[in-house]
């Protein structure tokens, strides 16, 4: 070989390694990394979550994934702002900012929210990997499901209300006040419950899906709290008529109180069977 092209390459590769060790050098002294702990809500470790670690300022990204006790590190990472986000199956995304700092870890901890599973919402799988419009659908009924959850969970305080003063409504010393606060707050519960049922009932639809698990129980009970729910406050208005005009409670309307709590019964049965 001709001394002057091994002169050269041998300066090239003195070149490349002094590279190589420089970058190293920088990356254990300088760069950056970030690590973690991936967990529901509830505390419990989410292994095989997926971390996306995007790079404000270049848009690049690495991604990692957490071990079996939820923990997670990405490291050589330039210093700078970076968006660290988390998704695992059954739970929400969950995106958190981090400025990382020469040479220094960051512990991001991320709790993970369950999420309603779109099986839950009656959609089999085929279902979901359609166009936007179909999504936009799926988005609009998940909306209107959390809402009408949440006002089911809201329309318990006056439903209880109502139990209890219903209990001192129909003695033989009950007063005219005391009737005017049961019938008034059973009228307060039944606007609350309408509006409840509402979301449920006019959230878009797919032709076709089959409801299962507790849903189909929730929707089973349906049935009970939501006739009960019109036929009580009928008897109530037939009761409440009989007592003020200083007459006993007789006829069909007796039967308001064991309607109200077979309805109350059922509402509540149907809160649990979409909490657990």
């Amino acid at each position: 070989m001709n001394p002057k092209a091994a002169r050269l390459i041998l300066a090239v590769g003195m070149v490349v390694c002094s590279l190589l060790i420089s970058d190293a050098v920088w990356a254990q002294e300088t760069g950056a990394a970030v690590s973690g702990k991936i967990t529901a809500t509830s505390g419990a470790v989410i292994p095989n979550a997926k971390i996306s670690v995007k790079s404000v300022a270049t848009g690049q990204t690495r991604e990692a994934q957490s071990d079996a006790d939820g923990a997670y590190s990405v490291s050589g990472l330039f210093p700078g702002d970076y968006e660290v986000s988390v998704s695992a199956e059954g739970y929400q995304t969950k995106t958190a900012k981090v400025t990382l700092r020469p040479g220094a870890t960051q512990t991001i901890d991320l709790a993970l929210s369950a999420g309603i599973s779109l099986g839950e919402l009656g959609f089999p799988p085929a279902e979901t990997q359609g166009n936007a419009q179909e999504q936009a659908r799926l988005d609009k009924r998940t909306h209107m499901l959390k809402i009408h959850q949440r006002l089911g969970l809201i329309t318990t305080a006056p439903l209880l209300a109502t139990v209890i003063s219903g209990s001192f409504a129909g003695g033989k010393s009950t007063s005219s006040s005391t009737r005017d606060l049961h019938a008034a707050l059973g009228s307060v519960t039944a606007g609350m419950y309408i509006t409840t049922a509402s979301y449920a009932i006019f959230a878009p639809k797919i032709p076709g899906t089959k409801t299962r698990g507790h849903i189909r129980l929730h929707k089973a009970l349906a049935w009970v709290h939501g006739p009960g729910m019109i036929l009580t406050p009928i008897l109530g208005a037939l009761a409440f008529q009989q007592k003020s005009n200083g007459e006993r409670v007789h006829g069909i309307a007796r039967a308001h109180g064991p309607v109200g709590y077979v309805t109350v019964g059922a509402y509540v049965a149907a809160l649990l069977s979409v909490s657990f």
